[in-house]
């Protein structure tokens, strides 16, 4: 095993080199730098809110990234007439009180 010498790189055929440290890439992070592994980088309050405000339209679960729900939540209140839109403020309030998890099931950040 040949080490490169000084100054050459790995893969230099003027510097006779045939070792070379193992290139890989850096593993997959599913969460955003700076938060816990554990913690989703969305946050409750944000989520509540839009729960509240825009609760007709599911916005709420689109941001925490529960498609099925968002989507359930805004084919309720089209078909009740806006009659649903109370489940997106009940389910804005109980974000806001009690946390959440996001689309891959993490809990929410404060």
């Amino acid at each position: 095993m040949i080490v490169p010498s000084p100054g050459c790189r790995c893969g230099q055929d003027a510097c006779g080199s045939l070792w070379c440290p193992l290139m890989t890439t850096p593993p997959y992070q599913p969460y955003q730098p700076g938060y816990p592994q554990g913690v989703s980088d969305k946050s409750k309050v944000v989520a509540g809110i839009l729960g509240i405000l825009l609760g007709f339209f599911g916005a709420g679960r689109f941001y925490m990234g529960d498609i099925k729900i968002g989507v359930l939540q805004l084919v309720v209140s089209v078909c009740t007439l806006g009659f649903g839109a109370l489940w997106g403020l009940i389910d804005g309030i109980l974000i806001l009180v009690n946390g959440g998890t996001d689309g891959q099931g993490r809990p929410l950040r404060d």
